[in-house]
């Protein structure tokens, strides 16, 4: 069996989820995600998860309960491991009135990701690097993942409404992900944790 593990950018395949309007798949399984875009004859190794914690600004208490509550049920899953990274604040002005604000934006998931998928091929843990990105920031650990080891296929499935050219080009192969995947690589609406908590579905994803 050739094996697979799975390196998820949350973020990208957020906003691919959300530019095409399906916030009813948001309550992804991953692992299913994953296990439905193989072939015949690959096997999941493992699955890393990269994202990062909404920063609490006013307004957006929801929001945070809503991706807390993924995250919990992500944590149930066999085999899946979340990498967190964080958000910096930046400063932005208007070019029309010249009015400034500071906003905040996510760090570390290109660099995580880089460095798991190289570490990872050094270990000689998978056959098949399979990304779930369309972030270019990503082509040169691609690169030279193929580079060092040539029997070694990366593999990028792209987002919906998500793609970029230079990385495709830099890959063994690639696809977009459809959306008859996503729809039947849902959580059950009602997850049970080890400490006997009820995660259930936000309404908002429905």
């Amino acid at each position: 069996m050739s094996r697979v593990i799975a390196y998820i950018d949350g973020f990208n395949l957020y906003f691919g989820l959300r530019n095409a309007g399906w916030k009813r798949y948001y309550w992804l399984n991953l692992m299913a995600l994953v296990q439905a875009l193989l072939k015949e004859g690959q096997t999941v190794s493992a699955v890393h998860y990269f994202t990062a914690r909404i920063r609490p600004i006013r307004g957006n208490e929801a929001d945070m309960q809503r991706q807390s509550l993924y995250l919990d049920a992500l944590a149930t899953i066999p085999k899946l491991t979340i990498h967190q990274g964080h958000y910096l604040p930046k400063k932005h002005k208007c070019r029309v009135c010249q009015a400034e604000w500071v906003g905040y934006e996510e760090k570390m998931t290109d660099v995580n990701i880089a460095v798991q998928m190289v570490s990872d091929a050094f270990d000689d843990l998978f056959d098949c690097a399979l990304l779930l990105s369309a972030d270019s920031d990503l082509t040169t650990p691609v690169q030279k993942v193929r580079e060092r080891f040539p029997q070694k296929r990366v593999i990028v499935a792209q987002p919906p409404g998500r793609n970029s050219h230079q990385l495709t080009a830099a890959a063994s192969a690639h696809f977009t992900i459809g959306e008859a995947k996503l729809r039947h690589s849902q959580l059950a609406d009602s997850i049970v944790t080890a400490n006997g908590y009820v995660l259930t579905r936000p309404e908002r994803w429905k």
